[in-house]
């Protein structure tokens, strides 16, 4: 053949010996592929020979014209990752879309551009809207360079131009082939970006604990994947992740590689503007566009047909209208630019829904208090700081259109209802005794609105620890309170919070204390951790239908049965808070309980919610972790949708994956507490890889762990903790296993153990979990202790889960001037320490903490200058451990320490506000050994150290 005639212009072929066929070089860029280049590539270098999309063009394709509507250039579909099909992207030059191009080429290439004026969108040639690690669009394909690209993991452009046969033997010894699939034929053209992957040994190294803030790998995905180079179509890991950042095409493969598939999301997470984030954009003119087959909703991710009167859904395949509006700007009453629309720009927003997305009209939000009045929660105080919580946040609760409706029930051995009529200054209240059919006492004026029944329901609370006072009632029918509450508010659906001190030992649900000493450490201690009457699931259950959650605020000097009581909030999306030893005359116990219960009452909810995710063809879902009802196999129902919480969906492929890339969807429709119906929409795409070593250096550490802590929780409650703490270690030897043979072709034992760079930070995670208190062995751990932990670690939304499994320690005595000072971005904190007492000094001050305790380590050495200027006392005999509140003293060194004590307590997500303990390093047994066990990479009672846990995992890896 003659290359002359054959190849475009700037193309020429070699002959590459060793595959035996040609290669073909663009000559400008040092570019290579196999396929013979059908198009002519127009380079930065040739911009007046830039192809235009021209409206002009879409008839002679079959496309139909509408009269009257705006024509947009659209996609011939092609293999993504193949054939040169994108080298021909439009160039930034092009004045705005369905505009041709004077010079334009006379076979001009359709495509779907990202133009939302001359240049605003579209990257230009070489360049694609590919995610960074936080969502946003790497500024160029070299940002991060893969095997295939023009800057590969080899070297630079120049070696891309040495003879052929030599790059391929690079690419033959990567041991990353590119092997069928998504990638076939296509590594050598530069389209397909792979991760680098570095492997590192761990044995005898120190882990890097910084590295448990880096972002997950990146989402290399495909050039124009997107319709928008917005740098907003990638939702940020906070909202949703994935454990894999690339898609394995086919079930047998995902089984090989021994890695987990889930979406891990925590979709309302709260949002601080002090963090510089960014609210949820909302779309607010009822325009929303689904997909008439699998109702997936329109994302960044679609393809614009005809003429841009169609859209092709990315999940489906299926061609569907664009709706007449949806290029109408409704408010000015003009034409609109479609590509600045916010969902073709943004992977999370909120659309505003119309009532045909109403079942019934919005409901208001209803709170109802159940408070146990018993003679230990009177005494304890708690009756008195709730009472007085509840009053001081009437004002924050969301009545913003003053629908909002509240009720009390006080319950002792008796129920206890407050008649509140609107108007009336003064509650009057009436006692119900019978336990066993619960009634309303009277039919009106007990659930009432919050601002006509304003002055009845202040005076109430401002007396009603005083009514209970003199109580010396013991007992508490908690069941039947919680049955009394749900008749009041079923019909309408909201939020029952219960406050209880004892142990319900009356009326329906009465419980038994279960916590025998001698099943603590045994295979038996399972069973405490599991409901032991049936009643709390399935009242539960009932609630979840009437649309009622359920949060547990739980205060106990003795048992209190967490593991039966957090049946309800579990199945209702509610939240269980527990307080143990709580004492109101200890200033630090009332500020905690007053700070976390008032966050709760002014949370923002959604109401009346339902989730479900939807993926591209051949993906279901298969496994659901969380608080919630499975309503359908596929359907979830949060009767209420509190900030802050997270929720764990495994994934499974049905069949093999056959794109370049696939699209996850999670749409949550809820009402807002001020009565709008909205729809919250979280859009993710992946690239689909067939090779083992891509799913590797795709893996995210994070997201892995919390999949493997929600998987350990749930082997706990249905087998032993035993068995829980040999799944993650089984599971962490598993993938290891795979690697070291699949990635690394090393095979037999070995003194190293391997992983990859992105996942060396996965062991350390596994050994703090395995360690952690909701699963440690060990039997002096109260049940209630451990099932609380357990109901954290299956809620904590990512950001504030790794902390929790891995603590922070932080050296105070000695730390960098800046550290608890502000800079750009607020407070900065010291370098955070390895796990290890190495790091403790007898001199020195420290502090550790895991979201929920701080605990401020004192070495008995230490100077008393450094008392005297924390602690405002002249020297270490004085100072008392314990609870404690840092005093704010006039001199610098107290202000940092209160400074990074404040930023620590602000920096987590969710309602939490730990307790300080000051820790003496000679104090008491109890205190000192609670908090040298958040120092995970040391030997602890039976468990191992860090570096016998990877002697353990390195065993699993040889298989000995």
């Amino acid at each position: 053949m003659s290359q002359e005639v054959m190849l475009p212009q700037g193309w020429e072929a070699r002959w590459d010996a060793q595959s035996n066929a040609y290669v073909y070089v663009e000559q400008s860029t040092g570019r290579s592929q196999w396929e013979v280049p059908t198009q002519p590539s127009y380079g930065s270098s040739h911009p007046s020979t830039s192809p235009a999309p021209t409206p002009a063009a879409a008839p002679s394709q079959g496309q139909s014209h509408r009269p009257g509507r705006r024509q947009y250039p659209t996609a011939q579909i092609q293999q993504v990752y193949g054939g040169g099909g994108y080298d021909t992207q439009p160039q930034q030059s092009l004045a705005a879309p369905g505009y041709p191009d004077q010079n334009a080429s006379q076979q001009p290439q359709y495509f779907t551009p990202g133009l939302g004026g001359a240049d605003a969108h579209q990257p230009s040639h070489g360049q694609q809207p590919a995610a960074s690690p936080y969502g946003g669009a790497a500024p160029a394909q070299s940002q991060q360079p893969g095997y295939g690209q023009q800057q590969s993991a080899y070297g630079s452009q120049q070696q891309q131009q040495q003879p052929v046969d030599q790059m391929s033997n690079q690419f033959q010894q990567m041991n990353m082939g590119y092997q069928g699939g998504a990638g076939a034929g296509a590594g050598m053209s530069g389209q397909k970006q792979l991760h680098q992957i570095q492997t590192v040994n761990l044995i005898g190294m120190q882990p890097d604990v910084t590295g448990l803030d880096t972002p997950p790998p990146p989402y290399l995905l495909p050039p124009n994947a997107s319709v928008t180079a917005s740098p907003h179509i990638q939702p940020d890991p906070s909202y949703q992740r994935c454990t894999l950042t690339s898609m394995p095409t086919t079930q047998s493969l995902l089984n090989k590689s021994k890695l987990p598939l889930a979406l891990v999301m925590a979709p309302y997470r709260s949002f601080r503007e002090s963090d510089g984030e960014d609210p949820v954009p909302v779309i607010e003119d009822s325009v929303i566009a689904r997909c008439r087959r699998c109702r997936a909703y329109i994302n960044p991710f679609v393809t614009f047909i005809e003429g841009g009167n169609r859209w092709k859904c990315c999940m489906c395949g299926l061609s569907n209208e664009v709706p007449q509006l949806f290029d109408w700007n409704q408010v000015e009453n003009k034409p609109a630019d479609r590509w600045a629309r916010k969902e073709l720009n943004h992977s999370v927003v909120e659309f505003i829904a119309p009532t045909e997305y109403m079942v019934r009209p919005p409901q208001p939000p209803v709170y109802a208090f159940v408070i146990d009045v018993s003679q230990q929660a009177v005494q304890s105080g708690m009756v008195a700081v709730a009472a007085r919580t509840i009053l001081e946040s009437l004002d924050n609760i969301p009545n913003a259109d003053s629908r909002t409706k509240v009720a009390i029930i006080a319950v002792s051995t008796s129920l206890h209802f407050f008649s509140l009529p609107a108007g009336a200054t003064e509650a009057s209240m009436l006692v119900v005794s019978d336990l066993s059919d619960v009634f309303l006492p009277k039919p009106v004026d007990l659930l009432v609105n919050l601002t006509e029944s304003r002055p009845a329901l202040e005076s109430l609370l401002g007396r009603l620890s005083d009514m209970f006072q003199d109580s010396h009632v013991v007992g508490n029918a908690l069941g039947s309170a919680l049955q009394a509450a749900h008749q009041l508010i079923g019909k309408i659906g909201g939020k029952i919070i219960a406050l209880t001190a004892t142990l319900p030992t009356l009326g329906e649900g009465a419980l038994k204390a279960r916590d025998d000493p001698k099943l603590l450490g045994t295979s038996k201690e399972s069973s405490l951790l599991n409901a032991a009457s049936s009643f709390y699931k399935t009242f539960a259950i009932e609630c979840s239908k009437q649309q009622v959650a359920v949060d547990m605020f739980l205060f106990s000097t003795s048992y209190t049965d967490v593991a039966t009581l957090s049946c309800l909030p579990r199945y209702t999306a509610g939240q269980t808070y527990l307080y143990p030893g709580f004492n109101a005359s200890r200033s630090e116990d009332a500020i905690k309980f007053a700070t976390e219960f008032g966050k709760v009452l002014a949370m923002p909810i959604g109401l009346e919610a339902v989730i479900r995710v939807r993926a591209t063809r051949g993906i279901r879902m298969s496994a659901f972790h969380g608080n919630f009802f499975i309503r359908s196999t596929d359907l979830l129902a949060l009767p209420v949708v509190p900030t802050d919480q997270n929720y764990v969906i495994e994934l499974q492929l049905e069949d093999d994956i056959k794109g370049s890339f696939v699209v996850l969807q999670t749409a949550i429709l809820h009402t807002t507490c001020y009565g709008e119906r909205r729809i919250r929409v979280i859009t993710q795409a992946m690239p689909t890889t067939d090779s083992i070593p891509e799913l590797y250096a795709s893996a995210d550490q994070v997201a892995i762990a919390t999949y493997l802590t929600n998987k350990a929780v749930e082997r706990s409650m249905s087998h032993s903790l035993d068995d829980a703490r040999n799944t993650v270690t089984n599971k962490l030897g598993e993938m290891l296993g795979v690697y070291k043979n699949q990635v690394t072709s090393s095979s037999g034992a070995s003194a190293q153990l391997a992983v990859p760079e992105n996942l060396k930070l996965l062991p350390l995670l596994c050994c703090g979990l395995v360690k952690h208190v909701g699963l440690r062995e060990g039997s002096s751990i109260p049940p209630d202790l451990r099932s609380y932990a357990q109901a954290l670690l299956t809620t904590l939304p990512c950001q504030s889960l790794v902390p929790f499994i891995h603590p922070r320690f932080y050296s105070l005595h000695n730390m960098s001037p800046e550290a608890g000072n502000i800079g750009d971005a607020g407070i900065v904190l010291p370098q955070a320490l390895n796990l290890t007492s190495e790091r403790l000094e007898r001199h020195g001050l420290f502090l550790i903490e895991d979201g929920q305790n701080i605990f401020i380590w004192v070495g008995h050495e230490a100077v008393p200058r450094l008392i005297q200027d924390v602690f405002d006392l002249p020297s270490y005999g004085e100072l008392q451990g314990g609870k404690y509140t840092l005093p704010v003293l006039d001199n610098p060194f107290s202000q940092r320490v209160n400074n990074i004590v404040a930023k620590t307590r602000e920096l987590r997500r969710g309602v939490y506000r730990p307790h300080v303990y000051v820790v003496k390093s000679d104090a008491e047994p109890a205190l000192r050994s609670w908090a040298l066990s958040l120092l995970i990479e040391d030997r602890m009672d039976h468990m191992s150290s860090y570096a016998q846990y990877l002697t353990t995992v390195k065993n699993k890896v040889n298989g000995s």
